[in-house]
């Protein structure tokens, strides 16, 4: 019995030698181990704001990526834009005194357009004619008629009365008139009673032109036979066997 009490108690101290080389190597590791830091009060409102943080990014995150609007709309909105403001500048342009209506030689003119532009609305003025008139007036080619001031409409109408004088006799458009034998230049309804009294004076002398004027024929020496054919279409007949 004696022998089995040493060799237990033998057994024993073999572990407690073992148990306390356990401990000793726990103890060297916690000491090698670096000591945590104490979290200081300064800290926890950090933790505030970056919980804040994440929170705002999971927001982000969650919302729907907003679509991307085609080139071709981006195009359509950029050309809206700039049709606006060409509109606005218009306006700005266009006065309170801006006359869309503007009478002249007892023709009304379209105020938006251009003097040159403009004047060849008067009967018996074309393009060269209303660019000799608004530089004979001392006016800008390339203002509107309805800009034009009450001065400025009185010196065209003044030259309009003095074209004959005004004018290059090759430009005039009624050299060698039949009672006084002058060159004039005719604009508005005088050009039509000129050419009716005209007419009537040939058929009256009873010349040939005023004759072709009254039978309705071509006066200048057209052709009659295939062109210039009035009245009803008469078909060709076919021979006869």
């Amino acid at each position: 019995m004696v022998d089995e009490n040493e060799q237990t108690e033998g057994k024993i101290d073999d572990m407690t030698e073992e148990n306390k080389g356990e401990v000793t190597d726990t103890k060297k590791v916690e000491e090698s181990q670096p000591a945590p830091e104490k979290k200081s009060e300064d800290t926890k409102p950090e933790k505030h704001e970056e919980t804040v943080e994440t929170s705002e990014i999971k927001e982000i995150k969650t919302k729907p990526a907003e679509p991307k609007q085609p080139k071709e709309e981006k195009l359509v909105e950029i050309d809206s834009k700039k049709e606006l403001k060409k509109s606005t500048k218009k306006e700005d342009e266009k006065d309170s005194d801006f006359n869309y209506i503007v009478r002249i030689a007892n023709t009304d003119v379209d105020g938006e357009k251009k003097v040159t532009l403009g004047l060849t609305q008067i009967k018996g003025l074309g393009r060269r004619m209303a660019t000799l008139v608004a530089d004979a007036a001392g006016i800008d080619r390339e203002i509107k008629c309805g800009n034009l001031t009450d001065p400025q409409l009185e010196k065209i109408n003044e030259v309009l009365g003095n074209l004959g004088k005004k004018a290059p006799p090759w430009m005039l458009n009624h050299r060698k008139d039949f009672d006084t034998g002058e060159d004039i230049h005719l604009i508005s309804t005088d050009v039509e009673l000129r050419l009716r009294d005209e007419i009537n004076l040939l058929k009256m002398i009873r010349s040939y032109r005023g004759i072709r004027h009254e039978s309705g024929l071509s006066v200048r020496g057209q052709r009659t036979r295939a062109n210039n054919r009035k009245g009803l279409a008469l078909g060709v007949s076919k021979k006869r066997p």
